[in-house]
């Protein structure tokens, strides 16, 4: 499987009002892009264009791949929230994306799975039953089941805590190396550990953002890790990220 490469050009609006102004994303192939910024200014509608998924918002531009074939066919998007099946267990929501297709499941690599994200103890529980940071590793586990060229990650970290964050970002690091991901996360730590290429957005388009020199996946506790937070904290900050980044704000 060799996957694409992708670049996002145009702008989004919702019943005349501006999701996003127009830009123009680059998501390299084979690496994590990590898209950061603050609520409302389009991450998440950006990964769901990708996905082929309707949300209502008109797009005036195009998605394209560098191979030239179409890019929602090939995508696993893992949303902001889990979307596990309640009356499915863990197991079952795992093979959701086979049984849905009406392709044979493989179920072994699914508890290989689902025991890489911690929850072999809780393979037959239902939703219900699970706690939120729980919940998402379910959900992780399905994404990575997909076994797609494409990975669109939204928030995928956010209920865990911070020890389990770290692993799963290990983990996800891992099994995703050879994929094209597409990561928006709120957190600046997460974006200097993980990202080939980081974007701050913001109403009026991208900021790129240098990631560390060193090769993610990146130990937590690397000094070049805490610079890079730091800055991308700093041009969180700032009314104008852009001239934070310039170093005039």
């Amino acid at each position: 499987m060799t996957p694409p490469a992708l670049s996002v050009d145009g702008a989004a609006s919702f019943q005349g009002r501006q999701v996003f102004a127009p830009l123009h994303l680059e998501i390299e192939a084979a690496r994590w892009t990590c898209l950061l910024g603050p609520s409302g200014v389009g991450k998440t509608t950006i990964l769901r264009l990708i996905a082929g998924l309707e949300d209502g918002c008109d797009f005036d531009g195009a998605i394209t791949a560098t191979d030239g074939e179409l890019v929602f066919n090939r995508v696993a998007y893992m949303a902001q929230t889990d979307l596990l099946f309640p009356w499915l267990d863990v197991l079952g929501n795992t093979l959701l994306g086979a049984r849905l297709r009406g392709e044979r499941s493989d179920t072994a690599r699914a508890e290989a799975l689902i025991d890489r994200v911690g929850l072999s103890d809780d393979i037959s529980k239902r939703p219900h039953q699970l706690s939120g940071g729980m919940r998402q590793r379910a959900a992780l586990a399905r994404t990575l089941m997909e076994d797609r060229p494409i990975i669109l990650l939204d928030e995928p970290f956010s209920a865990l805590d911070a020890r389990t964050r770290v692993e799963m970002q290990d983990l996800a690091a891992e099994l995703l190396s050879e994929r094209t991901v597409l990561l928006v996360t709120h957190d600046p730590a997460e974006a200097a550990r993980l990202g080939h290429r980081i974007h701050l957005m913001q109403s009026y388009g991208l900021v790129e953002v240098p990631p560390p020199s060193t090769v993610p996946i990146r130990a937590y506790d690397d000094p070049d890790v805490f610079a890079c937070q730091s800055e991308l904290m700093r041009m969180l900050r700032s009314r104008d990220p852009l001239l934070a980044r310039e170093g005039k704000d």
